[in-house]
């Protein structure tokens, strides 16, 4: 199981990233097919300032390890982290 977190204080950037995110996970499935991903938000200042400074634009991490900060990433940039993730 990865367990994929974005952060970002605003829904509109979260839900493109998931959009990505979920586009990965889609292709990665053609080729692994047991493939869990767990995708979570996180929305609060307080906690996404524990991890991140930047606030307003979207963050991502993959298993507890922030791979992408202040920015939306490309679908396979996202293919490459969650293929590095797989035990």
């Amino acid at each position: 199981m990865i367990t994929v977190t974005i952060l970002s204080y605003k829904t509109p950037q979260r839900y493109a990233v998931k959009r990505t995110v979920m586009a990965a996970q889609s292709e990665l499935q053609k080729k692994y097919p047991d493939l869990e991903i767990a995708i979570r938000e996180i929305k609060k200042l307080d906690d996404i300032e524990k991890v991140t400074q930047v606030l307003i634009l979207p963050s991502l991490m993959i298993n507890d390890k922030l791979v992408c900060i202040g920015r939306f990433p490309k679908k396979d940039e996202v293919i490459n982290w969650l293929q590095e993730a797989i035990p």
